[in-house]
């Protein structure tokens, strides 16, 4: 444990954040179960699963969460399963 006062403010402050992004990720990570499961399914809703996925994506991409590119790929495979 930190000694000084700005080291146990910055203990304090990754900790915050470390819960906020872990949040932030499932949110991404359940858009795009949501989306999968109802492309497989035929789903009448799929198209805007799709833009809610794509949102959180790109919202994660901005935060530095994940990398742009990675976000890419995955809005990539998504829409190419919606078009199937």
């Amino acid at each position: 444990m930190p000694q000084i006062q700005s080291a146990i403010k910055r203990v304090r402050q990754e900790e915050k954040r470390t819960a906020q992004n872990g949040k932030k990720l499932s949110k991404m990570r359940t858009a795009m179960k949501k989306f999968e499961q109802a492309a497989e399914a035929g789903a009448d809703n799929a198209p805007e699963l799709f833009v809610q996925a794509s949102k959180e994506l790109d919202q994660a991409a901005g935060k530095n969460l994940i990398h742009s590119n990675k976000a890419a790929r995955e809005k990539s495979r998504l829409a190419k399963k919606l078009n199937k």
